[in-house]
């Protein structure tokens, strides 16, 4: 899988590392452009970056899933990688919550900018039950990867991985956006007016490195005054 680096610190890896899937489309050179890395090095976080492409012959033949695992998530832990965060965005995200469906426990959290969440025929489904929490899946085949993510989202708990969403009010996947916003906690959501564009992306990943990895205002005052 070629992917492209960023390293906090070319002498030593860092504590965190976050591995990155696109969009259909889009590759590793995608997410540069739009400033990822410049807004993880601006805030000088202790964070090394790892843009993933995906090819469509990864998808078709049912493999991206264990090359992500074996490629990825397992070296970065053998380098000593103490959490390992998978940014996903559009068919990215859908990936990246296939991955933890697949592989509990293996990392620590994702970030799923305007995810794909399956086709209109399941989550019309899910809205007809009114909702990811009264929806119940059943028995589901193995390869019924749509309705097993789904199934993740309703079933996780903070304590398995953590989940934050961000998305743009006019994204075309946003009605599933918003089924999915219900199940997780406000603070792990972010909405920002906008489509299904590299721009509101870009803003969103803003977001996501402020709200959880940089310290709050009030954070910041206790620390002042202790």
């Amino acid at each position: 899988m070629r992917t492209l680096g960023d390293q906090a610190n070319p002498e030593r890896v860092a504590p965190t590392r976050v591995l990155f899937l696109p969009a259909a489309y889009t590759g590793p050179e995608d997410f540069v452009r739009a400033g990822f890395a410049r807004a993880v090095r601006s805030r000088r976080l202790q964070m090394d970056l790892v843009f993933a492409d995906m090819t469509l012959q990864h998808l078709t033949d049912r493999t991206i899933l264990r090359r992500i695992r074996h490629e990825l998530v397992l070296p970065a832990r053998a380098l000593g990688c103490e959490s390992i965060w998978i940014c996903g965005i559009s068919l990215g995200g859908y990936i990246a919550m296939a991955y933890a469906e697949r592989y509990p426990g293996e990392i620590d959290g994702l970030c799923l900018l305007a995810p794909y969440l399956g086709n209109h025929m399941v989550t019309s489904e899910i809205a007809r039950a009114r909702g990811v929490a009264a929806w119940q899946p059943g028995e589901l085949a193995q390869d019924d990867d749509e309705r097993r993510i789904w199934r993740f989202i309703k079933t996780h708990t903070t304590q398995s991985v953590a989940i934050h969403l961000g998305y743009g009010g006019e994204d075309r996947f946003a009605d599933g956006h918003r089924m999915m916003a219900e199940v997780l906690s406000p603070q792990d959501v972010q909405v920002i007016p906008g489509g299904h564009d590299w721009l509101i992306w870009s803003r969103l990943w803003d977001h996501f490195l402020d709200r959880r990895f940089l310290p709050t205002t009030a954070d910041s005052h206790v620390a002042a005054n202790t």
